[in-house]
């Protein structure tokens, strides 16, 4: 049981210490902060990039937004998407995320790659099941899922998150009210209307 508590301590004080300061936390600043000896993070971990590489999986997972199986109300089921998608993309420790694994990519190019799978991409793929569902349903225009589910994630993250990389503060006005907006100009995009 203790092994189990130091290794999540360990895990906790690696992610403060990377989203911190990148790659270049030092193991003995991991330890300290985690309250545990050097040796014990590398009983656990065998090498700092199999702990980063840890750390980098478990916070992919957190920016992961179900989706509901069904489009139902496709604006509404959206909508919860976008909000949701948007509260954790461009939270400030999606952002230092973001930040920590853009500036290790030419160092770890196969975990970046799993990271993009299993983070974004997963939504993308799950998103675009979804918009598949609505189109099927004739809520939204036939075209092609995939883009139209990378357009939208596009839309809702694109230069909001680069205005938080350079330190800009938010978007004026309330961030559900933005999200709306994105949600809106998406389905008027996809819209059956005036459409053969």
């Amino acid at each position: 049981m203790a092994a189990v508590s130091h290794r999540e301590r360990v895990l906790r004080a690696a992610t403060s210490a990377f989203l911190a300061d990148g790659y270049r936390a030092s193991v003995e600043r991991i330890a300290r902060r985690a309250g545990v000896a050097k040796q014990t993070v590398y009983s656990h971990f065998p090498s700092k990039d199999e702990l980063f590489k840890e750390v980098t999986r478990g916070l992919t997972t957190r920016v992961l937004v179900q989706l509901e199986s069904e489009p139902g109300d496709l604006r509404a089921s959206l909508l919860r998407f976008a909000v949701a998608y948007r509260s954790r993309v461009l939270s400030s420790e999606g952002i230092a995320m973001f930040r920590t694994l853009l500036s290790e990519i030419p160092r770890f190019r196969s975990l970046a790659r799993a990271v993009y799978e299993g983070g974004t991409g997963l939504t993308a793929r799950a998103l675009a099941a979804h918009l598949k569902k609505a189109m099927d349903a004739g809520f939204l225009r036939k075209e092609d899922p995939q883009f139209a589910a990378e357009l939208f994630i596009s839309m809702l993250v694109g230069v909001d998150r680069t205005k938080r990389l350079y330190g800009m503060s938010r978007s004026g006005g309330n961030d559900a009210h933005r999200a709306a907006r994105i949600v809106d100009c998406f389905m008027r995009t996809y819209s059956t209307e005036g459409h053969s």
